[in-house]
C-alpha cells in the first residue's frame, strides 16, 4: 500500500514538473486614463466616507479599467488617475473612442478644505492637466 501511495504521489510530482511558465514578454502594460468630470458633494462632514464617480475615456477597444490611483501631495490635497489596462498581444483593437464610469471612496480626516486634483492628461507642450475641485470641510 505504501508503494502504491508512493508511485501516485511520483507520478503527480512528474506530471507537474513538466510544466514551464511562459518566459515572454506581458501581453499588456498599464497607462492613466483621461479623466473628463467627477462628481464631487458641496462639502464634506469630518470623519465621513464619501462615493467619489468619475467620468474617464476608454481611447480603443484593447483598454479598459484596472482601477484609481489617489496619491496625497499635500495635508489636504490628492491627486487622483484613472489607470487601465492595455492589450500588446497583437490583435486588432476597434479605434472607438468610449466614455465609462468608476467610484473610489474617500474618507475625510481633516477639517481643512481638500482640492482634488483630477488627471486629465498632457497639453500640447507636455504638460500634465488637471480637473481641479475644491471641497469645503464643515
Amino acid at each position: 500500500m505504501k508503494r502504491l501511495i508512493f508511485t501516485f504521489f511520483v507520478a503527480i510530482a512528474l506530471s507537474t514538473s513538466g510544466c514551464t511558465l511562459d518566459d515572454s514578454e506581458p501581453n499588456f502594460h498599464f497607462s492613466p486614463l483621461r479623466i473628463l468630470s467627477a462628481d464631487m458633494p458641496d462639502f464634506f462632514e469630518l470623519n465621513q466616507s464619501y462615493e467619489i464617480t468619475v467620468m474617464y475615456q476608454l481611447p480603443d477597444a484593447c483598454t479598459g479599467f484596472r482601477g484609481f490611483e489617489v496619491s496625497q501631495s499635500d495635508l489636504t490635497t490628492r491627486n487622483v488617475v484613472v489607470f487601465g489596462t492595455v492589450q500588446t498581444d497583437g490583435q486588432a483593437c476597434a479605434q472607438v473612442v468610449k466614455e465609462a464610469e468608476a467610484s473610489f471612496t474617500f474618507n475625510c480626516q481633516y477639517d481643512e478644505p481638500y482640492l482634488f486634483r483630477f488627471w486629465q492628461g498632457e497639453d500640447a507642450n507636455g504638460d500634465q492637466q488637471y480637473l481641479e475641485i475644491e471641497v469645503p470641510v464643515n
